[in-house]
C-alpha cells in the first residue's frame, strides 16, 4: 500500500522533497525554517489557514520538547499532518446490518463521479457484492448513458428514467428495487449543476428525503467527490455541498496528476469531512480507501 501511494503521490512528492530535504537538513529551527516550511505546505495546497495553524502546534510541540534541531522536527510535522486528518479513525464505509445498503454521492459536474461510482461498483463486484446504480443525474447530456456503459463493464444493475425527468423518482425506485431484489448495495448518482446554486440544494435536499422515506435509516453513506488538481476551490465546493446535506466522507479523486496533494490535509481541518477514499489512477482498481499514516509517509518519508 504504501508503493501504491507512493506512486500515487509522485507529482506531489517530487514538487516538494528537494525543499524538505533542504530544510529539514538544517542544524538550527528559527523564525526561517518556519517561514520556509510555512511556504513549502502552502505550495502544496495545504492552505494558508491550515498551514499557519500547524506551523503553531508545531512550534509549540518543539518547545515542550525542547527540540532545536531541524531533523527531529520531521517526525513531529508527520505526527501533526496524521492529526489533523484523524489518523486513528477507522475509514471503512458504513454498510446496513441488512442489505440494503444505500450510498449517496455527490459532486460538480467534471470532477470524476461518474467513474468513482463505477470504481465502487467494480471493487465491490470483485468482492462477490450485488451492486444496482442509480441514474440519478437527469440533467446532463449522456450522463445516464455514461452510467450505463459502466453498469455493463462492472456487472452491475441499472435503474434509470429518461433524461430530465424527475432524479427523486429514479431513486425512490432504485431504492425499492434494491430492497425488492434483495441487493447488496446502492449506489445513487446526483446531478453537479442546475441553473442556480439554490436549485442544486434543494434537488439533493429532496432526494436525501425521499431516500430516508424510502428506506429508514438511509443513505448510509453520503459521499463527496472532489477533484484534487482544483485544489483550494474543492473546500468552497465541500462548504457547498454540506449545506444541503450531512455529507459524511470525501472521495478526492485525481490525485496523481497534481503537484499539489496537500489539499488532502485542508479538506479535512477545513471543512470537518474525512477523505475516505483516494483515486491514484484512471484503472478500475484505483480507487483506494485512504490511510492517513501512509500518506504522509508516502510525502515526507
Amino acid at each position: 500500500m504504501l508503493k501504491i501511494f507512493k506512486e500515487g503521490l509522485r507529482r506531489t512528492r517530487e514538487a516538494l522533497q528537494d525543499r524538505l530535504d533542504q530544510l529539514f537538513s538544517k542544524n538550527e529551527i528559527n523564525d526561517d525554517f518556519f517561514a520556509d516550511l510555512e511556504e513549502v505546505l502552502i505550495s502544496a495546497d495545504v492552505g494558508v489557514e491550515t498551514s499557519t495553524k500547524i506551523i503553531a502546534l508545531l512550534g509549540q510541540r518543539l518547545r515542550e520538547a525542547k527540540i532545536k534541531e531541524a531533523q527531529k522536527a520531521r517526525e513531529i510535522l508527520k505526527e501533526l499532518l496524521i492529526a489533523l486528518m484523524d489518523g486513528e479513525k477507522d475509514r471503512s464505509l458504513v454498510f446496513a446490518p441488512v442489505p440494503p445498503t444505500v450510498f449517496l454521492v455527490l459532486g460538480v459536474n467534471g470532477v470524476g463521479k461518474t467513474t468513482s461510482i463505477a470504481k465502487l461498483a467494480y471493487h465491490y463486484r470483485q468482492a462477490g457484492k450485488s451492486v444496482l446504480l442509480a441514474a440519478g443525474d437527469t440533467f446532463r447530456a449522456a450522463a445516464i448513458e455514461q452510467l450505463e456503459e459502466w453498469s455493463g463493464r462492472v456487472g452491475a444493475g441499472l435503474i434509470k428514467h429518461q433524461s430530465g425527468g424527475d432524479p427523486s423518482a429514479v431513486v425512490f425506485d432504485a431504492v425499492n428495487a434494491a430492497a425488492a431484489r434483495h441487493v447488496d448495495l446502492l449506489l445513487c448518482d446526483t446531478a453537479g449543476r442546475l441553473h442556480t446554486k439554490s436549485n442544486l440544494i434543494e434537488e439533493i435536499k429532496k432526494i436525501n428525503r425521499v431516500i430516508g422515506r424510502a428506506l429508514p435509516g438511509a443513505p448510509h453513506e453520503t459521499l463527496l467527490v472532489l477533484d484534487a488538481t482544483t485544489g483550494q476551490n474543492g473546500i468552497a465546493q465541500a462548504k457547498y455541498f454540506q449545506e444541503a446535506v450531512p455529507v459524511s466522507g470525501v472521495i478526492l479523486t485525481k490525485l496523481d496528476g497534481t503537484a499539489r496533494g496537500g489539499i488532502v490535509v485542508a479538506v479535512k481541518d477545513l471543512t470537518g469531512i474525512p477523505v475516505k477514499l483516494v483515486g491514484i489512477g484512471e484503472k478500475k482498481e484505483d480507487l483506494q480507501v485512504f490511510d492517513p499514516a501512509l500518506f504522509v509517509e508516502a510525502l515526507l518519508g
